[in-house]
């Protein structure tokens, strides 16, 4: 099942401690591009969470964002006593050897890094919670994803069906369009010079072959072939589909290149609008 690199998904947990939430937005990319926003004091997860991400995703660009709301009766300072204890003890053998130094007041000691405590409940808690809800969430971005990649692959599977039309109107019109081409050949060379009709014949086999575009039908039918049965494999399948389409439009601007035929012109020019309209839906593609 192929999915499609555009998605989003939302995930919520109410706690005793407060509420968590996860938004997580996936558009297309030619790479994985993680990117992750946390609270400063969860920052150290960054690197868990990007590989939460990997073992999911595997293309696009991902963006992560954690909100937190704490509750208010659990939000309450509290002074980490141990380390301020820690710190006058560090005071006073500085005062045994330095003397005439500003004395830090209360207000210093509350702005030194770790004095202050939030008294929410343990972090490992709320640590563990968000892992569990960011694996609900990217499981629910999975889900859109592939329900996404499922539309794109009907889309797909509708152009090559119109492509393979195309291709079975021009081989039908083809022999009709090749005489006609000959027998016009035929009398602008006779008109041209005067060639034994041996001769003549070998100069219209010549270019009748030049504007042959049997061997670019066969290449058109033989890459939607391949096109089916890449959609159908359960892998990461959008850059071997967009090489595919690339060589469908190869294949028909050689068509259109070759042709000399208002009919072939015409099938050629509506082949490459199909076939853009497929790499349009294949961009989005994982």
């Amino acid at each position: 099942m192929i999915r499609s690199m555009t998605a989003f998904a939302r995930t919520e947990w109410q706690a005793d401690w407060g509420q968590l939430c996860w938004e997580l937005r996936s558009v297309n990319h030619r790479y994985l591009d993680i990117s992750v926003r946390l609270p400063e004091e969860f920052r150290r997860l960054e690197v868990t969470i990007r590989e939460h991400i990997k073992q999911h995703i595997k293309r696009g660009k991902i963006d992560c964002n954690l909100h937190l709301q704490f509750n208010e009766n659990k939000n309450k300072l509290q002074v980490n006593l141990e380390l301020a204890q820690q710190l006058g003890a560090a005071i006073q053998q500085i005062n045994s050897v330095i003397t005439n130094i500003n004395q830090p007041n209360a207000i210093d000691i509350l702005n030194w890094q770790g004095i202050l405590e939030s008294g929410v409940t343990n972090a490992e808690i709320i640590e563990q919670s968000m892992l569990e809800q960011l694996d609900i969430g990217l499981n629910q971005l999975m889900a859109n994803r592939e329900r996404e990649g499922t539309q794109l692959a009907i889309m797909i599977e509708q152009r090559c069906v119109a492509i393979d039309q195309e291709i079975k109107q021009v081989r039908q019109e083809l022999p009709v369009i090749l005489q006609t081409q000959r027998e016009r050949l035929q009398t602008r060379l006779a008109e041209l010079v005067e060639l034994n009709s041996e001769r003549l014949e070998q100069e219209i086999s010549i270019l009748a072959q030049k504007m042959d575009v049997a061997e670019e039908l066969d290449r058109l039918n033989a890459h939607l072939i391949e096109i089916k049965k890449t959609i159908e494999k359960q892998s990461v399948v959008g850059r071997r589909l967009d090489f595919l389409a690339q060589e469908l439009h190869r294949e028909a601007n050689t068509l259109g290149a070759k042709s000399n035929h208002i009919n072939t012109s015409s099938h050629a020019v509506e082949l490459k609008v199909l076939i853009d309209q497929m790499r349009e839906q294949i961009q989005n593609i994982e």
